[in-house]
């Protein structure tokens, strides 16, 4: 979310900003904010002089009402008085009620108007214009065939979709076996390697408030993802990242403090709405899975270092992993409205011989600081908001597509990384059940 008053002083930027995100039906809205803040702030300057003079008319009733033990007359002048007061009083609480019914107005607008990108952003309209940016390990297209994710878990006997249909419906699933080990292991190789990176180790609430949710994602994402609890101020996280940065609301963060570096493990929870085509059937796009995050809170010089540094990491993941990943930069139209810049990591598919998506790096600037009120008091005892960014670890399910296509062998086994091997008991190999 903007500042108010880099809106109103610069509006002719926003609405630059606007067309760059191709959402010209928002353009209206800057004036809109603009003139309703100039209706807001008369209205907070007009009450404060009441207010003002309020103290001074009743100070000087006092003294009239101390004078007319001597002089009678005075005390009908403090009638008079005591009059205006009343009135003043009347379109004090006039003017109060339209100040809050203003800021309703000005914020919710404000809500809507997306955060400036960088610069470096690419301009396009949807993620079709988004713009390759590297390419890490060599993809491989064997000489034999790659089955269906779901049909590699099957021959080890590794995924049961049928009883979690009967059990919970669509979008769930039972992991068995060596694959639900496999899910564990690379969740747990994820948050050590977090862990040798400085972070620090996290197991956040799974359900957040309403003020939480507001304050970490636009109304379209609320809307598109999250799970409310019937009857309580309370929705099922869609990633840890909203109650990771949920953490630092309301609070003023000491600049040595800065800055704070969480790796978290959470289950997530997305209702996922819309129609998918086969290739994201099996575990590509479910109702429930786990995910290990990272989440900085730093200084805003800071945040495009940090960036840098957390896409990074994933690519150096998915390499010791021995699966090849693109870095794929996010245009502007593919940017959802709190994010300053982002970036997709993509794994290759041996099977569909292209790459899909498994992490998300995103810079939100002071957008999700502003709203949750999260501040950073520097040295000199100053205020200014913080910048919060997050990625993606690893997310098991679409990483388990990844990595069992990767590491397929024409005989049906799958091989295990020499770094994932302690987390699998020293397995070398995963022997299928049936082929």
């Amino acid at each position: 979310m903007l500042d108010i008053r880099f809106v109103r002083e610069n509006p002719e930027a926003v609405k630059e900003n606007i067309r760059k995100k191709f959402q010209e039906d928002k353009l209206p809205l800057v004036d809109e904010v603009i003139e309703l803040d100039a209706k807001l702030r008369a209205a907070i300057k007009e009450a404060d002089e009441l207010r003002s003079n309020r103290n001074k008319l009743s100070k000087y009733i006092g003294t009239l009402m101390g004078q007319a033990k001597k002089d009678p007359s005075k005390k009908e002048e403090a009638e008079t008085v005591k009059g205006q007061v009343s009135a003043q009083a009347a379109r004090l609480k006039e003017l109060e009620a339209l100040e809050s019914e203003l800021q309703e107005k000005v914020t919710k607008i404000m809500m809507i108007i997306p955060q400036i990108i960088d610069p470096s952003v690419p301009i396009g309209p949807d993620d079709s214009a988004n713009v390759e940016a590297g390419r890490y390990g060599e993809p491989v297209v064997p000489d034999y065939e790659i089955p269906y994710h779901t049909q590699i878990m099957e021959s080890f006997g590794g995924i049961d979709l049928d009883s979690a249909g009967r059990v919970a419906g669509n979008g769930f699933y039972y992991l068995m076996g060596d694959i639900a080990r496999l899910h564990e292991a690379v969740i747990a190789y994820a948050r050590d390697f977090m862990i040798g990176k400085g972070f620090t180790y996290c197991i956040p609430p799974f359900m957040i408030r309403g003020n939480v949710v507001t304050g970490v994602m636009s109304f379209a994402e609320m809307d598109a993802m999250m799970y409310k609890i019937e009857g309580e101020d309370l929705y099922l996280i869609g990633t840890s990242e909203h109650s990771m940065i949920g953490k630092f609301i309301d609070q003023i963060v000491p600049e040595n403090q800065l800055p704070q570096t969480l790796t978290s493990y959470s289950p997530c929870f997305r209702k996922e709405k819309g129609a998918h085509g086969i290739e994201e059937r099996g575990v590509y796009r479910i109702h429930q899975f786990e995910k290990q995050e990272m989440v900085v809170v730093c200084r805003p010089e800071e945040s495009m270092d940090w960036y840098e540094k957390m896409w990074r990491y994933s690519v150096e993941l998915f390499q010791s992993l021995e699966v090849p990943v693109r870095q794929l930069e996010c245009c502007s139209g593919d940017l959802a409205d709190l994010k300053v810049k982002s970036c997709d990591i993509e794994a290759w598919s041996p099977r569909q011989k292209k790459y899909f998506e498994v992490c998300s790096c995103s810079n939100l600037g002071d957008a999700q600081a502003r709203r949750l009120k999260i501040r950073v008091r520097g040295e000199d005892g100053n205020l200014y908001l913080a910048h919060t960014l997050n990625n993606t670890v690893v997310a098991p399910p679409r990483m388990l597509i990844a990595f069992l296509e990767n590491h397929l062998q024409e005989d049906g086994t799958v091989t295990i990384p020499k770094v994932l091997q302690p987390y699998m008991g020293g397995t070398e190999v995963l022997v299928p059940k049936t082929k």
